[in-house]
């Protein structure tokens, strides 16, 4: 006998974070492409534009990411921060607390972005799992009958 079960019913599975090395080459291509556009917009020698919008990266990058995958994914969006987005382009420097700063500040963005996923994910699959509070507002004894 063939029985019939609409598409979509039951339970479906948390999404699986992708490959820490997928997420840092992402990390490696969206970075410079950033840093290039914001150095052809706004010009070098301003950091403070390209930190906000490199941040946005690795939070978006997070989403989709392990936790360890935050590490790396801050280093490589630092890396072409301190790199091009602060002159003398093409040169790395240590500013001790300037950097430390950034790489903070990136860190905790790809941090977040994972962090808010894993949390959606799990409120999804917990409201697919548990079934729905059941409160009528009265017994079906009790209900009015048309007479």
């Amino acid at each position: 006998m063939i029985e019939w079960v609409t598409l979509g019913t039951g339970p479906k599975p948390v999404p699986r974070p992708v490959a820490t090395p997928l997420v840092w080459a992402g990390a490696f291509a969206g970075a410079p492409a950033l840093v290039a556009l914001l150095n052809a917009i706004v010009g070098t020698g301003r950091p403070g534009p390209a930190l906000i919008a490199l941040s946005l990266l690795a939070a978006a990058l997070g989403v989709c990411a392990r936790f360890a995958a935050a590490p790396g994914t801050a280093v490589l969006c630092w890396l072409f921060l301190n790199g091009f987005a602060v002159p003398p382009a093409g040169t790395l420097s240590w500013a001790g607390p300037r950097d430390t700063f950034w790489l903070a500040c990136l860190l905790t963005a790809a941090l977040v972005g994972t962090a808010v996923s894993r949390l959606a994910h799990a409120r999804a699959a917990h409201h697919r799992l548990t079934p729905a509070a059941r409160t009528p507002l009265a017994e079906p004894d009790e209900w009015p009958h048309a007479s």
